[in-house]
């Protein structure tokens, strides 16, 4: 009986027909009539829950199913069963799968047969004192007050003794008193066990009105129980574990009952440290019955007979104190480090470097940050190495290895992305040959934070094995507070994390913090924690550079200039040998040659397209602005500083060292305090304007309006504070959320 490779007898085996609701009853009822099975299996199940019975309702309800539209199949059965805590062995969701609970891996199992056995010796019959051992045991469980549920009644299925719902009404202190009342006589005090079947009890305090996990008051402890060893094995392996066990139960049979502290504060929190104490003893080899998981579930009683054997007490508080102290004691015993190497031993025959991915600045497996201020494009710099990674080209002066790229866009919507994608290779003027090689992951409005987001980016990467992954940008996914030190090395640990298993590159882009920069080192402009800065081994910071009048001047007349020669070109027109150089690189003798040359015959006015070209030209050059990176490097030495141009939608080198004396110290409009303080009124008035008006063009799309929210960002200020400035310069009109040129 199964289910896409589940075994529905094992899912049903671990839900107990008295825990559920009528509707979850009827469901598995459904389920198994739609996947093919008879009723009998369903009859034989539901005969569990003996206080609920009835013969012939599976039969009557039975004849119903299948005429319902809602469909109810086998997977019901298997989620039910997983809710309440049932996994098949060794099968996990997914197979790049972190441990729950931060859980440290560890790189290799424990290997049980190095663990010393610990002897479980069976009390002698003339020594042994059944109600002592239950006695002891509820003292080391429960308060007086709080209310326990067992089992001495049973019925038979196939020949095994079965657990009837039993007694959970009566408190631990009832429990004693009755049993110290009737002197250690058990059928007298909780009614008479059957001696082949043994009894049962539940670990956890219940509230009274059922036995169901919604019955549970106190999440505190958690049934480990192993019958594939040897008992005194089991022991052995309890103890090097320093398990929390708060009471040890032989079964009387072939297994020890461990009740182990957990002290969850709810069901979620207790699924999570059940999680990870069962894998924390697969480890060890003492491999838990994944049925027993829940909080509510019956183990063995002690001081009672089963079919020969006693069910005794072994033990009451052994191991660690808590939950907790056991949990840092396991992970520091348990690492996934490695052991200390001599030097000695690899000094004639060091490993290999990891191949550069960008020559000079990254290694393939590494991780580097790109940090900039907004409007610095960052992200189609980003695009610009994906771009160049694919196809084998250099990215600003960088060679780079050729190879698969994934792209992480977290940001845009998927058109306008891929629209860019596009418009960076036909800016930059590379074939699109190796278009294969770069694939795009669109997660605008479907992020998860980094530590959700990891395994699923596993899974996807490696299907494809790229050579770099790369995430834009990563306030869309940063888990926890980005100024905490220790939230942050966690948050950066998920991008080792991805490097390591997918034997790739991550990069990502980060924002500056809010106010001047130029004053500080480039890896401390970087916003929040100073691990930002501190765990890529490449960190390139972008920086904008300050342009004088002249030298904004100066590129509007090259740009005009080229414009001019790129129509003569066009259009066929030999110019060259006619135009004295001086006049090609000067903008008003260029165009008024040129005007003469494309004038049709018969007319004073020149061609269209190179009206055209020269107003698209002096708008593109007003509009670029001028960016230094400046890189901190684990790997490679550090490189002299890049100037760069960044005209939408690409960055390109300065060529020609226009930037090279720009100094950044100053590139904030508004300068130190000290500065401030020396200005007149009328100039800072004047230093508001020109950089209002700065920004005003670079948000600008058409040359006429932009974002009100878009200007502040830009200038790092308020909207109240832009709206006021707007006013004050008296150039712009402010309608709504946009605000434009008068």
């Amino acid at each position: 009986m199964e289910r896409r490779g589940y075994d529905l007898s094992e899912c049903l085996s671990a839900m107990d027909p008295s825990g559920l609701s009528y509707e979850e009853w009827v469901s598995v009822g459904m389920a198994l009539h739609a996947e093919g099975h008879a009723c009998e299996e369903w009859d034989a199940w539901s005969r569990r829950d003996a206080a609920r019975y009835h013969p012939g309702e599976c039969e009557a309800k039975w004849r119903s199913f299948g005429s319902s539209p809602v469909e109810v199949t086998g997977g019901t059965i298997v989620q039910m069963a997983r809710d309440r805590g049932w996994e098949p062995r060794g099968w996990t969701d997914d197979p790049g799968e972190a441990l729950s609970w931060d859980m440290t891996e560890v790189s290799d199992d424990v290997d049980p047969a190095w663990i010393e056995s610990v002897e479980v010796s069976e009390p002698a019959d003339g020594a042994w004192d059944g109600a002592k051992d239950l006695t002891d045991y509820l003292n080391a469980l429960f308060e007086p007050n709080e209310v326990v549920g067992y089992v001495t009644d049973v019925w038979q299925k196939d020949g095994k003794w079965m657990p009837k719902s039993g007694s959970y009404t009566m408190t631990a202190g009832e429990i004693i008193e009755r049993l110290a009342k009737h002197k250690g006589d058990m059928g007298a005090a909780i009614g008479q066990p059957n001696e082949e079947a043994g009894a049962w009890i539940r670990f956890n305090p219940l509230d009274g009105s059922g036995v169901r996990n919604d019955n549970v008051v106190e999440f505190r402890y958690a049934l480990v129980e192993s019958d594939e060893l040897e008992v005194d094995k089991q022991r052995g392996i309890i103890d090097e574990m320093e398990l929390p066990v708060a009471a040890l139960v032989h079964s009387g049979n072939k297994s020890l009952h461990a009740i182990v502290r957990v002290d969850a504060r709810d069901l979620d929190e207790y699924r999570k440290r059940v999680d990870y104490l069962y894998k924390a003893c697969e480890r060890y080899g003492l491999k838990p019955d994944t049925q027993n998981k829940n909080p509510s579930r019956l183990s063995r009683m002690p001081g009672v007979w089963r079919n020969g054997q006693k069910q005794f007490l072994v033990a009451t508080d052994i191991g660690r104190a808590s939950w907790s102290e056991w949990q840092e004691w396991i992970e520091s015993v348990n690492d996934d480090l490695p052991d200390p190497e001599p030097l000695s031993n690899v000094w004639d025959d060091l490993p290999e470097l990891s191949e550069p991915l960008i020559d000079g600045v990254l290694r393939q497996g590494h991780k580097m940050l790109l940090a900039g201020p907004s409007k610095a494009g960052k992200s189609f710099a980003l695009i610009e190495l994906c771009v160049a990674i694919a196809e084998g080209a250099p990215w600003l002066g960088f060679d780079c290895t050729q190879g698969r790229v994934l792209y992480v866009n977290l940001e845009l919507d998927r058109a306008s992305c891929l629209h860019r994608f596009k418009d960076v290779y036909v800016a930059s003027g590379i074939a699109p040959e190796s278009l294969r090689n770069i694939d795009v992951w669109n997660l605008r409005g479907k992020s998860k934070p980094m530590d959700e987001l990891a395994a699923p980016l596993i899974r996807r990467a490696l299907k494809t094995r790229p050579i770099a992954i790369v995430i834009d940008p990563i306030y869309k996914v940063i888990t926890g507070d980005e100024n905490s030190a220790d939230q942050m090395a966690r948050f950066c640990n998920q991008f080792d994390r991805v490097c390591t298993e997918v034997g790739c590159a991550v990069i990502y882009c980060h924002h500056h913090s809010k106010g001047a920069q130029g004053g500080k080192r480039a890896m401390d402009r970087a916003s929040g924690s100073g691990v930002f800065a501190r765990d890529p081994d490449a960190q390139l910071d972008m920086i904008e550079l300050e342009l004088s009048d002249a030298i904004v001047k100066q590129q509007e007349n090259d740009a005009v200039c080229q414009a001019c020669a790129d129509v003569l070109d066009t259009l066929g027109i030999a110019w060259r040998e006619h135009i004295p150089y001086d006049d090609q690189v000067m903008e008003s003798r260029m165009v008024k040659a040129a005007r003469e040359r494309t004038c049709p015959l018969g007319s004073r006015e020149p061609d269209e397209r190179l009206t055209r070209a020269i107003e698209a030209a002096r708008a593109a050059a007003r509009a670029q602005s001028a960016w230094r990176i400046e890189g901190t490097l684990r790997e490679f030495p550090r490189f002299e500083p890049l100037n760069l141009w960044f005209r939408y939608p690409v960055h390109r080198k300065d060529e020609n060292g226009i930037l090279a004396d720009i100094k950044t110290d100053a590139n904030d409009w508004r300068g130190s305090g000290k500065d401030r303080r020396k200005k007149s009124p009328e100039e800072r008035a004047e230093d508001r304007k020109n950089a209002l008006t700065d920004a005003f063009k670079a948000c600008s799309m058409d040359g006429r309006k932009a974002a009100v929210k878009d200007v502040a960002e830009f200038m790092e200020r308020s909207e109240k504070t832009v709206r006021r400035y707007l006013k004050e310069h008296g150039g712009f009109w402010v309608e709504g959320s946009e605000t434009g040129l008068k």
